[in-house]
């Protein structure tokens, strides 16, 4: 997640100068997360949960891939009382935003209201294979991902995050208002305070990812809100 914004979004990519794991202060918390991948291979979390309220774990990409390390770090973390959640890595060129919803609900992507795990998040960012839009129109591009958002929605009852960067988002949906009312924003930005300018609809973001990098494993993310919001959103409520 994120691999793709270096080279892409230099602007967004470029650490601030303060950047060293601590946030800038804001009006209400900002609670402290990860998101990993098999990059990642085994995390030890008896090690990471303390520090941290929630992950993001990969679990799809297309629908040729699965994270050979998703068991260990999706329940794993569960197991250790971390709030836990699965993503996709979009491909809209390799098949309809339906068929990749059904893949990753298929692979791990579901959800349960049980209060530990935050529904399925959508990663969709520059392509790192080809041309940055996957050859898609704007309106080819957002009919993909309502495709896909409607597909989660109707099976797991919860409306998926959407995690992107707002110049990816400019650039290939027309900066796209109409998900802001039924998915929550997860905003990649590594050098704006405060996640930055966000893509239109959205006047606030529930996920910023703010670091690529840090003391713990995998990008650095926090959560906009208190910890009952957290579980809110684990809820569903």
């Amino acid at each position: 997640m994120g691999s793709t914004i270096a080279a892409h979004d230099p602007g967004a990519a470029r650490p601030a100068a303060t950047r060293s794991g601590v946030i800038p202060a804001t009006s209400v918390p900002q609670l402290p997360g990860i998101d990993v991948s098999a990059y990642q291979g085994n995390v030890n979390w008896a090690g990471v949960a303390p520090y941290i309220d929630f992950v993001y774990i990969k679990a799809t990409e297309g629908t040729y891939y699965t994270n050979s390390y998703f068991a260990q770090q999706y329940n794993g973390s569960y197991n250790y009382g971390v709030i836990r959640g699965a993503y996709h890595f979009a491909i809209p060129n390799n098949s309809s935003g339906t068929t990749q919803a059904d893949y990753f609900i298929g692979h791990g992507g579901g959800w349960s209201s049980d209060g530990k795990t935050l529904p399925g998040a959508l990663d969709i960012e520059y392509n790192p294979y080809g041309s940055e839009c996957y050859g898609l129109s704007q309106s080819s591009m957002v009919n993909w991902i309502w495709n896909f958002v409607n597909e989660y929605a109707a099976r797991e009852h919860a409306y998926p995050p959407i995690y992107t960067t707002t110049n990816w988002w400019s650039t290939c949906t027309g900066n796209y208002s109409g998900f802001a009312a039924y998915d929550p924003l997860w905003i990649a930005n590594w050098s704006a305070s405060g996640g930055g300018t966000l893509p239109n609809g959205w006047g606030y973001y529930t996920f910023w990812q703010y670091a690529s990098s840090g003391s713990l494993p995998g990008d650095q993310d926090v959560f906009n809100g208190y910890y009952s919001r957290l579980q809110a959103l684990a809820t569903n409520g």
